[in-house]
């Protein structure tokens, strides 16, 4: 089944307001890469066959419908939040402040928010949190279409820059190849050095380097 673009932007228009912003995430649960948060602010009349969750969608169907939301869209704004700050704040606030900057880079700004899961974001604007509402809601479907591309997009350039982790195939998910290129390589710069699966081989490797120093320490001539 696939989400009814007007199952709750109807009401809510209904209601007074214009301009309804679906938001969402991708990239919470990996070990590696940033957070990207899209907010989307689709036409009352919109063409888009088979949206859908973007986990629910091919790649090529994602490809295929990104494209389709960009010509039809009023408005799309991104949030991207690096490794970095996730690990200073946390996957949770990181995840919301992504979503905060992607409606605040949203031109025109919108009246109303819908925000995939169950937490609202820091917004005056009125807004509602809708658990699994890329499956629900046609706008956070679009938004999760849209942040899950980008973010594909630019795992694949890391991928690039670092090919021993494979970013281009599982892009920062914890899969068997990804945790074993860890053990073997250690971590990169975009890695989430506070995540389960990588916070344990750093505290390895640097005991490891202790242990060496110590050895070469001991084995200097008095």
């Amino acid at each position: 089944m696939h989400p009814n673009p007007e199952q709750f932007e109807k009401k809510i228009r209904k209601a007074g307001f214009s301009r309804v912003a679906g938001i969402d995430e991708a990239g919470r649960g990996t070990l590696a890469g940033p957070v990207v948060a899209a907010a989307v602010i689709l036409p009352k009349k919109v063409s888009l066959d088979r949206l859908d969750d973007s986990k629910r969608l091919s790649p090529a169907m994602r490809e295929a419908l990104f494209g389709a939301i960009y010509k039809q869209a009023i408005s799309i704004g991104i949030g991207i939040v690096d490794p970095v700050e996730i690990d200073r704040i946390n996957i949770l606030k990181a995840s919301l402040l992504s979503m905060q900057m992607a409606v605040d880079n949203l031109r025109p700004t919108p009246d109303y928010l819908l925000v995939d899961g169950t937490f609202r974001i820091r917004s005056p604007l009125p807004q509602q949190a809708v658990k699994h509402g890329d499956m629900r809601c046609g706008s956070i479907a679009a938004a999760s279409i849209v942040a899950k591309v980008t973010r594909d997009r630019l795992m694949a350039l890391y991928d690039e820059e670092f090919p021993e982790f494979g970013f281009g195939r599982h892009k920062g998910y914890g899969t068997q190849a990804h945790r074993a290129a860890i053990r073997t390589f250690g971590c990169c710069p975009i890695h989430r050095k506070t995540f389960r699966g990588v916070r344990e081989y750093i505290k390895l490797k640097a005991e490891s380097s202790k242990l060496k120093a110590q050895r070469k320490k001991k084995d200097q001539p008095a």
